[in-house]
Parts: C-alpha cells; sequence; structure tokens
C-alpha cells in the first residue's frame, strides 16, 4: 500500500473513498461535519439524526454517494472515535485501522483519511500510517482456499492546515513501525516447524543486514564456554540446538549516552512443557512463545531504520522445549551463567531459565537498564486478562517510563508488585532457588526468580503472555498475534534519543 499526502481540499482527493472520524453524539448542524455533509447531499446529517451512527468506537456507516454530489470520492465511511475528549494519538491509529480493514472488505482502492486530530500532524500522520499498515496483517498465510486477496493500493492522509513535510515525515516513519509491527507477527504466526531457533536466528541476520544492525549468534558450545547451564538446559530435549542472538544498534553519530539500554526476549519456538507435558488442547498455539524475541527483533529492525540517537542491544535466547530421554527433568539442578543454581521443580517453566542467562550475559555486554519481555505465565491472563501487559522490575523510573510510552501508543502495562517477601516461594532446599513457587502470585515469583539475574541494573519486566495472542478480531486488527510491545520500545528509545539530541 502506497501512503501518500493530501493534496489541495478534501472535495479535491482523487479516492474511491474518504474515511472520515466522527465524535461521539456529534451533529452535522455545523463545523466539519456540516461543510462535509453540504457536499454530499445531506446524507450524513440523515444518518447522525436518524440514530445510525452515535460516534461510539470502532462504529462505522459506509454511505454511496449520488454523480451530484460534489467532490471525486464516490463512497464515505465515517468511523466512530468516541468522546472527543478521550480521543488520542492511539485512538487515531485505530480509527486508520479500522478505515482500512473495513474499505479492503469493500473492494475500495484508494482511500482518503481524515483522522480531524488535533495534535502535531507529524506524530498524527505517523498514527495514520502505522494503524493503517498494521490494519493490513492477516494470519491466513498458509491458506490456499478463501484466503484475504484484495488490497489497498494508495492511503492519502488529510490533516488540515498541516505542512507537507511535516505529514511526508510522519508517514515514513509510520510505515516503518507499522511494518515492524507485522514482522514480528509474522514471526509469532509461524509454526515450530517453520521457524526453529536456527530459523529465528536466520531471520535475524536478515533484518542485520537489511538495517545496518551488527549480530552475533551464540551456538551451544559458545553458551557451553560462558556457562549457560540453565539455557541450555530447555534444548536438551530437542533435536534443533539453541541459539543466543545478539543484535546492536550503533548511531553514526556517537552521542554520549546514559549507559547502554537493552531488550532482551524470550524465543521459545514451541513450547510442548517438556516433561513437564502441557495439555493437548490448545497447544498447537505455543508456537507464539517467542513472541518475546521476535518483539525485540521487530523493534531492532525499526531502529535500524529510524536511526535514533542511542546505542540499543537486543538479545534473544532461543530454544524449543520438548520430552525426549536427553530431556531436563523435574528435579534435575542446573548452573547459571552467574553461578547461581537452580532447582527445576516443573520443566513448563522454561522462558525463565533461557532469560536468566540472557539477562546475565546482556550485563557482560555492558547493558545498564534491561527490559525483558516475554509469554511467561499464564498466571498473567488470570490476573488481567487481555487488557493489560505485566510490568514488575527494581527500578520505578524505568517502569514509568515504559507505562508511559505505552499508554502513549496505545499498549497498556499495569504495575504488580515485587516485595522480597515474593522471593521466599522461590528458594530451594538443594540449590540455590527452583523455578517455580506454587500456585500463589505465579507471575510474581517469575519475575522473583528473574530478578535473581538482574542484580546491578536497571530492570524492568514485561509479562505479555495474556495480551500477544488475540483470539478475536478488532475492527482495527485481525485475530492472531497482536504485535504488542513493539511500539513501545520503538516509543522509548524515540524519547530518549530526543532527549539525548536536544542536549
Amino acid at each position: 500500500m502506497q501512503i501518500e499526502v493530501a493534496s489541495g481540499n478534501i472535495q479535491e482527493m482523487d479516492v474511491q473513498a474518504l474515511a472520515v472520524a466522527v465524535f461521539k453524539d456529534e451533529k452535522a448542524d455545523d463545523g466539519f461535519l456540516k461543510e462535509l455533509d453540504g457536499r454530499c447531499n445531506g446524507m450524513i446529517k440523515s444518518v447522525v439524526d436518524g440514530e445510525e451512527l452515535k460516534g461510539k468506537e470502532g462504529e462505522t456507516v459506509f454511505l454511496h454517494l449520488s454523480g451530484n454530489d460534489k467532490g471525486k470520492a464516490r463512497r464515505i465511511l465515517l468511523v466512530g472515535v468516541g468522546e472527543r475528549s478521550d480521543y488520542t494519538r492511539a485512538s487515531v491509529s485505530e480509527m486508520a485501522g479500522t478505515a482500512v480493514r473495513s474499505l479492503r472488505a469493500k473492494s475500495i482502492k484508494s482511500i482518503g483519511l481524515v483522522p480531524r486530530f488535533d495534535g502535531d500532524a507529524e506524530d498524527t500522520a505517523a498514527a495514520a500510517a502505522e494503524g493503517s499498515v498494521i490494519a493490513l496483517f492477516d494470519p491466513d498465510k498458509y491458506r490456499t482456499v478463501d484466503k484475504e486477496e484484495r488490497q489497498i493500493d494508495r492511503l492519502e492522509v488529510f490533516i488540515d492546515g498541516a505542512d507537507s513535510n511535516a505529514i511526508e515525515r510522519g508517514i515514513r516513519r509510520g510505515q516503518i513501525i507499522g511494518e515492524s509491527v507485522n514482522f514480528t507477527r509474522d514471526m509469532a504466526n509461524e509454526p515450530g516447524a517453520y521457524l526453529t531457533p536456527t530459523m529465528m536466528a536466520d531471520r535475524a541476520r536478515d533484518v542485520a543486514n537489511e538495517c545496518g544492525l551488527s549480530i552475533d549468534v551464540l551456538d551451544e558450545a559458545r553458551m557451553e564456554q560462558e556457562g549457560m547451564g540453565s539455557l541450555l538446559s530447555v534444548s536438551h530435549g530437542s533435536d534443533e540446538p539453541a541459539k543466543l542472538i545478539i543484535l546492536k544498534y550503533n548511531p553514526a553519530d556517537d552521542h554520549e549516552s546514559d549507559g547502554l539500554l537493552s531488550f532482551v526476549g524470550k524465543g521459545i519456538t514451541f513450547d510442548s512443557g517438556g516433561i513437564s507435558l502441557k495439555p493437548g488442547e490448545n497447544m498447537e498455539l505455543m508456537k507464539y512463545d517467542m513472541t518475546g524475541g521476535a518483539t525485540v527483533i521487530g523493534a531492532m529492525r525499526a531502529f535500524g531504520k529510524l536511526k535514533p540517537s542511542i546505542p540499543v542491544l537486543g538479545v534473544i535466547p532461543c530454544a524449543e522445549n520438548l520430552p525426549s530421554g536427553k530431556a531436563t527433568k523435574p528435579g534435575d539442578v542446573v548452573r547459571a551463567m552467574t553461578g547461581k543454581t537452580i532447582e527445576v521443580i516443573n520443566t513448563d517453566a522454561e522462558g525463565r531459565l533461557i532469560l536468566a542467562d540472557a539477562i546475565a550475559y546482556a550485563k557482560k555486554l555492558g547493558a545498564t537498564r534491561i527490559v525483558d519481555m516475554a509469554t511467561l505465565t499464564g498466571a498473567v491472563s488470570i490476573a488481567l486478562g487481555d487488557v493489560n501487559a505485566a510490568i514488575l522490575g527494581t527500578d520505578q523510573e524505568l517502569i514509568d517510563e515504559v507505562i508511559s510510552a505505552g499508554k502513549e501508543v496505545g499498549e497498556k502495562f499495569w504495575q504488580l508488585p515485587l516485595d522480597k517477601e515474593y522471593s521466599k516461594q522461590i528458594k530451594s532446599d538443594i540449590a540455590d532457588i527452583k523455578n517455580v513457587g506454587g500456585r500463589k502470585a505465579g507471575t510474581i515469583t517469575a519475575a522473583a526468580f528473574l530478578k535473581e539475574f538482574a542484580d546491578g541494573v536497571a530492570w524492568a519486566h514485561l509479562d505479555i503472555a495474556g495480551t500477544a495472542w488475540g483470539d478475536e478480531a478488532k475492527p482495527f486488527r485481525s485475530k492472531g498475534p497482536t504485535g504488542i510491545a513493539v511500539r513501545t520500545l520503538i516509543k522509548i528509545v524515540e524519547r530518549e534519543s530526543l532527549e539525548t539530541t536536544n542536549i
């Protein structure tokens, strides 16, 4: 899809359909809607007055205009966006996504998008572009029948009175972000046979080559030399070797930065539970257990294209968790890179085992602030459902930064406590710690385990297990992988990059 700056006014836009934001309970008696209504012979007023559209979020009404109506567009899609006071940058992204998905379903090829947002024009255009790109992803990659083949050829973004250069910059940035989110979603959607740890490393190499990132991939022999017994214990049951992917973005201009920010993502390419075998029902979804790692790769892809002014380190531990005669058994004790010993109580709590060594290795590479992300616990879905991802950590400033960045881009994170008392639940009788802490506070005790390896750095942990996969489609997004946290990570780096540049 080609995304362009709309030239001229709405009437002159050479598109098949206009998509226009409408606020809750907005009338067509004055202002913008009245002006637009005058160009389509009162159809908008008729729809609004008849309460066919009340302006609630996600509502749409599709109008066919007659040949007597003014303007080139022969159709109008009215998109409800809720209360005007609640309309945010994130709402613009969802409005754009809703418009694109709705009009694609009607075989529209060209769209004029009118988001009607009063914020910064460049950022508004970025939100519109990223929402539009994200909306075009569908999880039907391997279908041969009933596959969505319709495409939007062209999208024009109209922001009244804005500088066209600012809109153009925003569009380019939004496209990169949207494509990076979809890159992550595509990886999360891959069956385990099509995305092994080795294949995941190959995709990371492709990203590095495309985007000018440095890359190093540790094989099992090098991990053995580093003493990563925790990570390696997970891959024992599989014929597929584990990999540890290291991506690094270095800015061309060497600005002084406050330490090194690192993102660490869990890359379990398929999770059967190992010897502690999961129930068979819905096990096919465990292909998405590498979403944390895919999130990091997607974000690093964006950094390579957006060129922020600060360096960023990405660390992705990858393994398959399968049962076999070689698999780690419940009751085994493994030794992490730090020398800490771990009693493996449950082999289905494997994500924290690979993250432990990855966090330690990020520290070895100079990371001073670490944000890790993982589809880590089923407990987080019980606690927070599919609305909020959990965030925990040891550095409140970093936690607040993640929450604030997420709010700006429309991704929700809810902080859970991490009091020292929770660490008592993971004390082992025969080793330093154990990898599960019982039924109580499962999400928190998982974070307490990771905390053991994050000493000496500012650290935050994102448990995205409940939010990384959508069982139902949204008006602005397909069902399946959501790409949660990619935009948040990008926003964090964009903010810090701006602060560094302004120093």
